[in-house]
């Protein structure tokens, strides 16, 4: 259903608000690139200083562009699951093919909590659902057992793990069975995710190497592993570069070199500081992305 590379897109701002135009041109490029599906309002997208009514325009506008050429896979998480909800049925109304739903952040459910968080959601809005699991942000980890146990729900169609532990999808797969989409959140990881039964990775670098990020895929899926694996190497310096500081500055201040928009990010965010302006360029020179 959902495979390959899916860039998780960033939202472009001008003077402090978000640049129509430019997230049209950006998401235009994407398709036009090979990327196989696009998420907006993901982390890498800041969606958590969007407020709602960005939020929202900024998924239609992504539809908008999209016109069922590739899906499009809205973010629609939130540690409230009234919000949640609210933010799934609005995608839906916009057209996406899919929601992405973040596990709830600082409020740290149980495995029952995030059960019920997830049931409410798929009781309330038919739209295939996407599972985000990312400790590290979130500070909350859903079980394999609990992931087996929300699989049975019809609109539970997959999962992004950002866990980076690589033993999660062999476990997850063994667990749900070969029908559950299992995306990589880790884009340094994704190769070996795959190696591993996974389908493909919702990846930031995807921002500024989408062709490289869909060649490595589609060498991957053709069984080409030695040119799936060169590329890898190639994109590895950058997939650490644009980690560098919080993302997504880093992957903003790439994409601005590209003359895709500008570096601007939201407070509590800054823009990328000059060391790290450095070495996303030689990452980005390294991986061919830059001249």
């Amino acid at each position: 259903m959902f495979k390959g590379s899916i860039v998780a897109l960033i939202t472009p701002f001008r003077d402090g608000a978000v640049d129509a135009n430019a997230f049209q041109k950006f998401v235009e490029w994407q398709i036009k690139e090979g990327t196989h599906a696009v998420v907006p309002c993901g982390t890498t997208g800041e969606s958590p200083t969007l407020s709602h009514a960005e939020h929202n325009r900024v998924v239609e506008l992504c539809v908008e562009v999209a016109k069922g050429r590739v899906p499009v896979i809205a973010g629609t998480g939130s540690n409230s699951t009234a919000e949640a909800i609210a933010l799934t049925r609005h995608a839906k109304k916009a057209g996406a093919d899919a929601a992405l739903v973040v596990t709830p952040y600082y409020n740290k459910p149980t495995q029952e909590g995030l059960y019920q968080h997830y049931k409410a959601i798929q009781d309330a809005v038919e739209l295939p659902i996407i599972i985000y699991n990312i400790p590290a942000r979130c500070v909350v980890d859903m079980s394999v057992a609990t992931m087996a146990r929300l699989a049975k729900l019809p609109n539970i169609v997959g999962m992004k793990d950002a866990t980076n532990d690589l033993a999660r999808p062999l476990r997850t797969r063994a667990a749900i069975g070969p029908d559950f989409v299992m995306l990589s959140g880790e884009d340094v990881t994704a190769l070996a995710f795959m190696a591993q039964g996974g389908d493909g990775c919702i990846s930031v670098t995807a921002n500024v190497a989408p062709r490289a990020c869909a060649d490595m895929h589609e060498a991957w899926q053709k069984g080409d592993w030695a040119r799936a694996m060169r590329i890898n190497e190639r994109l590895g310096p950058l997939h650490d570069a644009l980690f560098i500081e919080t993302s997504p500055a880093p992957v903003k201040y790439a994409a601005s070199l590209l003359e895709k928009c500008t570096p601007e990010v939201r407070l509590p965010l800054e823009p990328a500081s000059p060391e790290a302006q450095e070495k996303v360029r030689q990452a980005m020179r390294t991986a061919g992305v830059l001249n």
